[in-house]
């Protein structure tokens, strides 16, 4: 990894990407490092770029890195990550009020009854842009024990990263012309997660899963 690194897109000699004191250091250490560092971004509940930024970044960097290696070490630290997540979200369980709760249990004995109901749901999450985050915060607050958890967002992540590290400059180029504040972007992104995990909770479960009806609960979610 050289430093004060300058990227550039053999098609575009004008694409430069400019150097990060982090960048420098981690690649120093090579995969363990962007390992480490994967794992501490996703261990974090806001307030973090998404993985395959990151990734992506590295490649463009030092090209030298094989793009399947790559992938296989950001989804195993994403995956480790976000286990740490989970194990934090469980000590807020008893903040959530009664309603959500058992909510949030009706989810949790839904996708137990479902073969592959976990690995589902955590795939679809790895493989897209949705924000993982907050399904794992959710895993969290209603006990989730399951392998499939981790071995569907594993999966997942190796797909979307491998696709993403190969696109490199094409999808990240304009991401970072949309959000040149970086400190916007992640506050966009992390908007759009509380959002989702917002509305997550606030369904009532119960009657979307026996009769196949939307209704909203009450919006109260800590006990205070």
């Amino acid at each position: 990894m050289t430093k004060g690194f300058t990227a550039r897109n053999p098609s575009n000699n004008d694409c430069k990407m400019e150097a990060d004191p982090l960048f420098d250091a981690v690649g120093g250490l090579s995969y363990a490092g962007i390992f480490l560092l994967l794992v501490g971004v996703n261990a974090s509940p806001i307030l973090m770029p998404p993985s395959w930024v990151i990734l992506a970044s590295f490649h463009l960097l030092d090209p030298t890195l094989d793009v399947i290696l790559l992938a296989a070490v950001g989804a195993t630290g994403a995956t480790a990550g976000r286990f740490v997540l989970k194990r934090v979200s469980i000590r807020f369980r008893r903040f959530v009020g009664p309603v959500q709760r058992e909510n949030l249990d009706t989810v949790g004995r839904y996708l137990n009854g479902k073969r592959y109901g976990y690995v589902l749901a955590s795939f679809l999450f790895g493989a897209t842009p949705l924000p993982s985050n907050m399904l794992f915060i959710a895993y969290g607050l209603m006990h989730a024990k399951s392998a499939g958890i981790y071995a569907g967002f594993w999966a997942g992540r190796m797909i979307s990263y491998v696709i993403m590290i190969h696109l490199g400059d094409i999808v990240l180029r304009p991401f970072v012309g949309i959000f040149e504040d970086r400190l916007v972007g992640i506050l966009v992104v992390d908007g759009i997660g509380l959002c989702v995990v917002a509305a997550f909770a606030f369904i009532d479960w119960t009657l979307l899963i026996t009769k196949r009806r939307l209704r909203f609960t009450r919006p109260r979610i800590w006990r205070i």
